[in-house]
């Protein structure tokens, strides 16, 4: 479940209350608006201690790992007919390969799916010469909304701090809150950590240590 999934469900009720008002879409908006606003702490806009959630370091890794969502191409060398152009990787970590049906992707670099898709093919084919690109790295993706000039998903690298995505969405509107940016991180078991950044601070050097990392899946809001 992610940070989107967990707004959904609980403005789930007053989407069926206001259906007879307004539309659903407007309801569901209106709804996230609230419970957002209700994530970020009121009382004077100082420095936020980082919480314990947010102080990990990325392990940087040598090669990118496959994950769900990520568009892959597989192409096979003097057989264009089992080429795969912009295959995703669904919610199971699958993908479809011809010939080979169904193939574990997630998880995976490119050069060790390169070998199970070789492996399996080898069935067939004699000596498949095999390439993986990654051509979309959509499994490593936060979500901004809110007083940007960009909003929706942003992808990011293995160590991709807060204000670098802030930057990546085009930055700050004019009236965008940037004493009180919001991280969000959904935990395993549902709940939800915070962070409250406050730009002004950092930037003159008050705030040091809280240009926090960014993982998949967060979602930043950026109060306007």
């Amino acid at each position: 479940m992610n940070v989107l999934n967990f707004f959904e469900k609980r403005i789930a009720g007053s989407q069926q209350e206001g259906r007879g008002r307004r539309s659903p879409r407007s309801s569901f908006v209106a709804g996230a608006l609230c419970l957002l606003a209700s994530f970020v702490l009121v009382g004077c806009a100082g420095v936020h201690p980082v919480p314990e959630a947010f102080q990990e370091v990325p392990l940087l890794e040598e090669e990118y790992v496959i994950g769900v969502s990520d568009q892959l191409r597989i192409t096979v060398w003097k057989n264009p007919e089992l080429m795969v152009e912009a295959v995703p990787v669904r919610p199971d970590g699958r993908i479809s390969v011809p010939l080979v049906n169904d193939v574990e992707a997630a998880g995976l670099t490119p050069e060790e799916l390169k070998e199970v898709v070789t492996e399996r093919l080898s069935e067939y084919i004699a000596t498949p010469v095999v390439t993986v690109v990654v051509m979309g790295a959509n499994s490593r993706a936060v979500t901004i909304l809110g007083g940007v000039v960009r909003t929706g998903k942003i992808g990011i690298n293995q160590r991709t701090r807060l204000t670098e995505a802030i930057s990546s969405a085009g930055g700050f509107t004019p009236f965008a809150n940037k004493k009180r940016v919001s991280v969000l991180r959904l935990r395993p078991d549902g709940e939800m950590d915070q962070f409250v950044f406050n730009t002004v601070a950092f930037i003159k050097g008050k705030a040091p240590g809280t240009n926090v990392y960014l993982r998949p899946g967060d979602t930043i809001v950026v109060p306007d």
